[in-house]
């Protein structure tokens, strides 16, 4: 995923030593209403966890970042006794992309702030192979 932190993340250390990063990472996804011809965006939220040295990362809200995890649920009680579930993607690569400036806007579809369209698809044809090129693809 590629996404904003939502907050400055959480970090906890365990008995045995091992650190615990949490956040929320905030990821939108840009399209063409079709009604309208107006560009809309859905923006949905996770929560991202990492275990020891990822909770090193110097990471901080507004923060452009690729996470690669797999998602999980939980279970817990909570303080009256009722199961509670949430779901986390557990990171396991944390990389940063842009740290976020003042002033700039905050989305993922368009991290520097501009409103230009979606790039087209070409309509070149492509480049004729070389020969001798036995590459399959």
């Amino acid at each position: 995923m590629v996404g904003r932190v939502g907050k400055d993340p959480e970090t906890y250390s365990f008995e045995d030593g091992t650190k615990k990063i949490s956040f929320s990472l905030a990821t939108t996804e840009s399209y063409r209403d079709k009604a309208t011809g107006e560009w809309k965006d859905i923006t949905e939220w996770h929560n991202i966890v990492g275990y020891r040295y990822l909770a090193e990362r110097n990471i901080a809200k507004g923060d452009l970042i690729y996470v690669e995890g797999k998602i999980k649920t939980r279970k817990y009680t909570d303080k009256e006794g009722n199961n509670r579930y949430v779901t986390e993607i557990v990171a396991e690569r944390i990389n940063m992309l842009a740290r976020y400036q003042p002033g700039e806007r905050s989305t993922v579809a368009q991290p520097t702030g501009t409103t230009e369209q979606a790039p087209q698809p070409s309509t070149e044809a492509p480049a004729p192979a070389e020969e001798g090129d036995d590459l399959p693809f």
